[in-house]
């Protein structure tokens, strides 16, 4: 094994000792492994899931790369954007939220889409207008 291998298994270690120590110092641990088995669950059977099915539907797509990067630039946005709307309240800081973030990301992710089929449509016509070959394979003949 790498020394390289060795060095970053022991900083994994460390960190799980760092996060065992302050679960050990939370005044309820027990709520905090409950949230860690739900985050588990939630991942392991709905996400996981469903990400799959997502991959094997995009699999079958022609414009599997435009399709797979829209899909990873929505997920990230979600991901950022989710915590801070599904907050319960009012957050701590009036300027955190101070524009209406739930119609702005679903216009971004509109945005996103439209690129996304724009880029799409621009592929298959960019491959339609290709010299086919002999095989087949989008390459001219090659003089002789």
């Amino acid at each position: 094994m790498s020394p390289a291998r060795w060095v970053v298994g022991g900083l994994g270690v460390l960190l799980i000792g760092i996060g065992g120590w302050h679960l050990a110092a939370q005044p309820d641990p027990y709520a905090v492994l409950v949230w860690l088995g739900g985050a588990l669950v939630l991942h392991d059977g709905v996400l996981a899931p469903l990400v799959l099915a997502v991959g094997l539907l995009v699999a079958a797509l022609p414009a599997r790369p435009v399709v797979r990067a829209a899909l990873v630039t929505a997920g990230a946005l979600v991901l950022v954007t989710l915590p801070l709307l599904l907050r319960p309240g009012a957050p701590p800081n009036p300027s955190a939220l101070p524009l209406p973030y739930g119609r702005n990301l679903l216009l971004v992710l509109a945005a996103v889409a439209v690129c996304a089929t724009a880029a799409a449509l621009l592929a298959r016509l960019r491959s339609r207008r290709r010299p086919r070959g002999p095989g087949g394979d989008g390459k001219a003949d090659a003089p002789a």
